[in-house]
């Protein structure tokens, strides 16, 4: 899996930790992005389809899941992804993966995009 891309990090938070329940994913439009949450573990990936970059994976608001939460799924091509990983485990993108982003969790429970600046910046 590639490293998640650092991008600055974003003032505002995105959502709250606690706002995504196992199985649920957030769209951020602005950002190009979407947020699931698998495992237990929040993870955020470029809204792109390696098969066709630049198309987007979800056809309507947040539906960026299969049915039961198991998958990420380009909803163009029928292309299913990891989540953990942001593999394609099936369909016309076999083998790419998603571009997954970093998150940071503020001290209040905020999430976004990107790490934060190290102490020494």
């Amino acid at each position: 899996m590639p490293e998640p891309l650092t991008l600055p990090v974003s003032t505002a938070a995105l959502c709250r930790d606690g706002d995504l329940a196992e199985g649920q994913a957030l769209g951020l439009p602005a950002q190009q992005a979407f947020i699931v949450r698998h495992d237990g573990v929040l993870r955020a990936f470029r809204d792109s389809c390696p098969h066709q970059p630049g198309a987007p994976l979800a056809w309507r608001r947040d539906a960026y899941l299969s049915a039961d939460g198991r998958h990420i799924v380009c909803h163009a091509h029928g292309a299913r992804f990891d989540p953990a990983t942001g593999v394609c485990t099936a369909g016309a993108a076999l083998g790419l993966g998603l571009t997954p982003l970093a998150l940071h969790i503020d001290t209040q429970g905020g999430v976004h995009l990107a790490e934060p600046p190290s102490s020494g910046d």
